[in-house]
């Protein structure tokens, strides 16, 4: 099972970065919950996280897995990444962008932390089987 940080809790950013890659070749379920927990944050100021997918951890898809729009507040923010038709993918990593306007330093500054999570099989079962008899 899959739990890891993508970004250490209690991680100060204060410019646009990438995370280490996390390998996610053993998972045995596809589908991983992304949590971006926001802790505190200045006024006048945003974060936008995207997920990116590589094969070999070197070489970088230039196309976004999944993107969580701007953040402009504390809190914590799910994201839902599927990789279940994507086998080729081994690894992930998260790519963030800040920026501040306004009064004052123009040096953004958020503590946050993103958690990359495998989904149990047994729990995206039953919300399958819950779609089937909706329909």
């Amino acid at each position: 099972m899959i739990d890891a940080f993508l970004v250490p809790e209690a991680s100060v950013i204060t410019s646009n970065g990438d995370s280490a890659p996390v390998e996610i070749s053993a998972a045995e379920n596809r589908v991983f919950l992304v949590t971006v927990s926001i802790t505190s944050v200045v006024e006048q100021e945003s974060l936008e996280l995207a997920i990116f997918a590589s094969a070999d951890g070197t070489n970088w898809e230039a196309k976004p897995l999944a993107v969580l729009p701007q953040k402009f507040y504390a809190g914590e923010y799910p994201l839902l990444v599927d990789l279940s038709e994507r086998s080729d993918i081994r690894f992930v990593r998260a790519h963030w962008d800040v920026g501040r306007w306004g009064r004052g330093t123009k040096t953004p500054r958020f503590e946050m932390s993103v958690r990359l999570r495998e989904v149990p099989s047994a729990l995206l079962g039953e919300a399958r089987e819950r779609v089937r008899a909706a329909k």
